[in-house]
């Protein structure tokens, strides 16, 4: 292979095991080169389940980089259908020996060109980093890259990870310190698809997650509140092997005013990843955050007992809920810059 050659890059036939699972083992291996054991890429079902889907919220294309026929890079290109139709999302990954050598440049500028064909005018990236590496990343390949390129720093999230179990002790003192705020509402935790009493008001509360907690600089408009659409994703989920755990906080009405849910996968039987959490302005001070994310915990940890950690993320500057979760056992790992590029910029 010629380090130096021209890039081919080509859409990835959803129903081409073989390249999907090429392009899996490029996009992994990057990922795991910049953060060790706390990387959390998609496993490979789940991501080939993800590339087959064609939903109402969002069309998702893979492409692959190819050099003399071999995967080398993999890029994936996301565009939201129901809202934020002005944005694409990019994410782009190029196999460890062969950085530095342009594949990412080249494939990079295929992405933005498909999303300006569609007529995306907001481009949007991801990049980790290690804990140590500090805010901004600097230094570390994926910021400098998206730097390089235009990109900008619109808000920086630190990754956390709770060690389990938490002695049920612990949570059974937590729970009580933080009952008496929060007497006026009924604490429901399940396992699976949300109820249909309580879809709707979920559905509601979860399409402004985006604009509710902290944003910095993105450019965000609040999701759809598509019922149909939240109903296809909990199908999507299924079949990409994970389970959800949900919590919900109802007011004497029964209105949705909190939620949190936490995902299992049997792709990775010892890890599970903290989702959504978020409490509906006019209700917050009421302990309903640390409530609920106690309520999902106790259902994980009495159901799955091989989960050995669990991983969320929280915007730097989000410390009503950094202190949720620093309080639960929370500690951090590493950080995910959300990058933004204007085209014109």
């Amino acid at each position: 292979m010629n380090p130096r050659s021209q890039l081919q890059v080509v859409e990835v036939d959803p129903a081409d095991d073989a390249t999907i699972a090429a392009w899996h083992a490029v996009y992994a291996a990057s990922a795991r080169q910049e953060l060790g054991p706390v990387a959390v890429p998609w496993q490979h079902e789940e991501l080939r389940v993800m590339v087959q889907e064609r939903g109402r919220r969002q069309a998702l294309t893979a492409y692959a980089g190819l050099r003399d026929g071999e995967v080398v890079a993999a890029g994936l290109l996301t565009l939201p259908l129901l809202d934020n139709r002005h944005r694409a999302e990019l994410d782009v990954h190029v196999h460890p020996a062969l950085r530095r050598t342009g594949l990412g440049s080249q494939l990079l500028a295929h992405l933005e060109g498909r999303a300006r064909e569609a007529g995306r005018t907001v481009m949007s990236a991801e990049a980790s980093w290690p804990w140590t590496a500090g805010p901004q990343g600097a230094g570390r390949a994926g910021p400098e890259f998206a730097r390089r390129h235009g990109y900008h720093l619109g808000i920086s999230d630190v990754q956390r990870m709770l060690e389990l179990p938490v002695a049920e002790d612990r949570l059974a003192a937590l729970r009580d310190a933080a009952a008496p705020h929060h007497a006026d509402y009924e604490v429901r935790a399940w396992v699976g698809p949300v109820p249909d009493d309580l879809v709707r008001g979920w559905v509601e509360l979860e399409a402004s997650i985006d604009t509710e907690a902290p944003v910095g600089g993105l450019d965000l408009e609040p999701r759809a509140a598509d019922l149909a659409a939240y109903r296809e994703d909990e199908t999507l989920t299924a079949r990409q092997g994970r389970t959800k755990i949900n919590a919900v906080a109802l007011t004497r009405a029964a209105e949705v005013v909190a939620y949190s849910d936490l995902a299992t996968t049997v792709h990775e039987p010892e890890r599970a990843y903290q989702w959504g959490t978020l409490v509906r302005r006019d209700h917050r001070g009421h302990r309903l955050g640390l409530a609920l994310k106690l309520a999902t915990l106790t259902l994980l940890q009495q159901g799955w007992p091989a989960v050995r950690q669990v991983m969320t993320y929280n915007a730097e500057v989000n410390t009503p809920m950094i202190a949720v979760n620093e309080l639960m056992g929370y500690r951090p790992v590493a950080r995910l810059g959300e990058l933004q590029k204007r085209l014109g910029d």
